[in-house]
């Protein structure tokens, strides 16, 4: 019953963030002019046009990277387990830098071609990191994560090689966008966002069982009848797929996908039907809420949101890193 009302709470608190939001910027908004008829006062063009789909892309965001590091954790039984050190976001990354370099402008299936690439870029790093482990001989968490810290170095080095070789305008905008930030994203964005978001959220919550059973352990999994190896496929590439659309989109933000899942497991416990919508609404809260300061702790101009989660993610990785009882969280 605790955990029902914490999940109560954490639903109201995302919907007053989320009605909040737009209403909070350097330009001072009068409710009369948000709600003109006409619409085109400067009240309403900011509002509408630039912060609120500004704020419900944060909130899609921030909740599709939550689940993603709440299955990535759940799949490897590990708090530091997720798609950013798997490699999953560096891989995205590079194929939507890869797509700035060259400098393509195309859209495939009303889908912007930097959303494709980052789809092919969180793909292949997938099918690396997953063969690389396999060749080991099995699916071993410590082999993984490593190879997906691997990679993640290369690509760096690889979207900094890019960089160099790029005009200073394409060098520009490489920068700002891998720092991740949300001060160029419209409708078309949450339009790209929210069926990729619905639908990674709609197949993970069909495994919230099979996740249950995998977060106990892969051999009493096996023994319950789980074909292990499907489930982890599956979700690996599901997960890889939504980050893939999330980083095209927002650029790589860290820490998100690896501190709401482990706040919330500790709120409502480790059963996830109560930690899907948790996480879900605590991660898309708390980007927001990360996107505030952002836009206005220094305007006009403005800080990468990538720059405040990443303020605030590093102290708490730490924090997960040297708790002694990091090997419980699980249990």
């Amino acid at each position: 019953m605790k955990s029902h009302k914490t999940i109560l709470i954490l639903g109201v608190c995302a919907l007053c963030v989320l009605m909040a939001s737009p209403f909070i910027g350097v330009t001072p908004l009068s409710l009369e002019g948000i709600l003109s008829p006409c619409g085109d006062s400067v009240s309403s063009l900011v509002f509408w046009r630039i912060r609120v789909p500004r704020t419900l892309t944060a909130f899609l965001a921030g909740g599709g990277l939550a689940l993603g590091g709440m299955a990535f954790q759940a799949l490897f039984r590990n708090p530091l387990a997720t798609p950013f050190t798997l490699g999953v976001s560096g891989g995205a990354a590079f194929g939507a830098a890869l797509y700035i370099r060259l400098g393509l402008v195309f859209a495939l299936l009303g889908i912007s071609g930097m959303t494709w690439f980052a789809f092919a870029g969180a793909a292949i790093i997938t099918l690396v990191v997953y063969g690389l482990t396999r060749s080991r001989g099995g699916f071993a968490t410590p082999v993984l994560l490593l190879a997906g810290v691997a990679l993640s170095f290369f690509l760096s080095s690889m979207i900094l090689a890019l960089q160099y070789s790029a005009s200073l305008h394409d060098s520009f905008q490489l920068v700002r966008w891998l720092m991740g930030g949300l001060g160029m994203v419209g409708y078309n964005a949450v339009f790209t966002l929210l069926p990729l978001v619905l639908s990674a959220a709609l197949i993970l919550a069909l495994l919230i069982q099979e996740l249950n059973l995998l977060a106990l352990g892969e051999e009493l999994a096996m023994s319950r009848g789980l074909n292990a190896s499907y489930i982890r496929k599956l979700i690996f590439f599901v997960v890889s797929m939504l980050v893939g659309g999330i980083v095209s989109v927002c650029g790589p933000i860290g820490f998100v996908g690896m501190m709401a899942p482990h706040i919330c497991r500790l709120l409502v416990g480790p059963d996830h039907r109560r930690l899907f919508p948790a996480a879900f609404l605590f991660g898309g809260m708390f980007l927001t809420l990360c996107d505030v300061p952002a836009r206005v702790l220094f305007a006009p101009a403005e800080i990468p949101v990538g720059v405040i989660t990443a303020m605030i993610g590093g102290p708490f990785f730490l924090y997960l890193l040297f708790r002694r009882d990091a090997r419980h969280l699980f249990q």
